[in-house]
C-alpha cells in the first residue's frame, strides 16, 4: 500500500510568499518631482531667469526715462533765453499737461495697452517727454546749482532706498492700502497749501511728500523684485513697473528741489 505524503499546502496570504509592503510615506507623490511647491514662483515668476530678465528690462526702460528727463531739464534751464521762452509758452505747458494726464490714465487703466507692443512704448515715450517738459518748467524757477544739488541728492537717496528694498527682511508690499490712504491725505493737504501758502506750510508739505514717495519707491521696488514678498507684479507689466518707479523718483526730485532751492 502506497503511502501518500501530503505536502503542506501554502495558503494564500502566507507572509513568506507575499511581496513586502512599501510604505507610501517614504516616497514622494506622483509628479512631485515635476511640480514642486516653490513659494518663490508667485504671480508670474516661473523661474529666476524670467525674473532677472524682467528686472533688467524695467531698469533699462527706467534709465532711458531718467536720461530723457535730465536732458530736457538741462536744455530748458541752461540758457536764460530758453527760460524766458518756456515761461511765455503757456499753450505748450497746457498741451504737456493734457498729454501727461491722457497717457497716465491710458497706461494705468488699460491692462491690454500696457502689454501691447509698440503701443505701450509709444504712450510711455509721450508721457516721459511731456513729464520731462513739465519738470523743466518747474526747475526754471531755481538756480542751476540748486538743480544740480537736487539731482545728486535724489540719486543718492534713490540708490540707498533701492539697496534697502533689496536686502531688508521687512515686506513693504503689504502696505499698499496704507500708502494709498496717505497719498489721498497728501493730495488734500496740497490743495490746502495752495490757498494757505506760507514758507513753513510749503516746507512741511514737501517734507511729507518726499517721505511718502520714498516709501513708495521701496514698495514699488519690492513689487518688481517678487521673491518671498507677499505681493509681486507680473513680468508682463514691465511698462507699469518702470512707470511707477519713474514717478516715485521724479516726485522725490521735485520735493528735494523745493526743500533746498529758493525761487529766483
Amino acid at each position: 500500500m502506497l503511502d501518500i505524503v501530503q505536502e503542506p499546502v501554502q495558503q494564500y496570504g502566507n507572509r513568506s510568499h507575499q511581496a513586502e509592503c512599501i510604505p507610501l510615506g517614504r516616497y514622494p507623490a506622483y509628479g512631485s518631482e515635476i511640480e514642486r511647491d516653490d513659494p518663490d514662483k508667485g504671480l508670474g515668476f516661473c523661474s529666476a531667469s524670467i525674473r532677472r530678465g524682467f528686472i533688467r528690462k524695467v531698469y533699462l526702460i527706467l534709465l532711458a526715462q531718467l536720461i530723457t528727463s535730465l536732458v530736457v531739464i538741462v536744455s530748458l534751464t541752461a540758457d536764460n533765453r530758453v527760460r524766458l521762452m518756456v515761461a511765455d509758452s503757456t499753450w505748450i505747458f497746457l498741451v504737456a499737461i493734457l498729454i501727461v494726464v491722457f497717457s497716465l490714465v491710458a497706461l494705468g487703466c488699460n491692462e491690454d495697452l500696457r502689454r501691447q507692443t509698440p503701443a505701450n512704448f509709444i504712450f510711455l515715450s509721450a508721457f516721459t517727454i511731456a513729464e520731462s517738459f513739465l519738470l523743466g518748467v518747474a526747475a526754471c524757477r531755481y538756480a542751476p546749482m540748486e538743480i544740480f544739488m537736487a539731482v545728486l541728492i535724489t540719486a543718492s537717496v534713490c540708490l540707498g532706498l533701492t539697496l534697502f528694498a533689496l536686502q531688508t527682511r521687512y515686506d513693504f508690499t503689504v502696505m499698499g492700502g496704507l500708502l494709498v490712504s496717505c497719498l489721498i491725505i497728501l493730495i488734500f493737504f496740497g490743495i490746502v497749501t495752495i490757498f494757505v501758502g506760507g514758507h513753513m506750510v510749503t516746507t512741511i508739505y514737501a517734507s511729507l511728500s518726499a517721505l511718502l514717495f520714498s516709501v513708495y519707491l521701496v514698495y514699488d521696488t519690492q513689487l518688481m523684485m517678487g521673491g518671498k514678498h507677499r505681493y509681486s507684479i507680473s513680468p508682463e507689466e514691465y511698462i507699469f513697473a518702470a512707470l511707477n518707479i519713474y514717478m516715485d523718483v521724479m516726485n522725490i526730485f521735485l520735493d528735494i528741489l523745493q526743500l533746498i532751492g529758493g525761487s529766483d
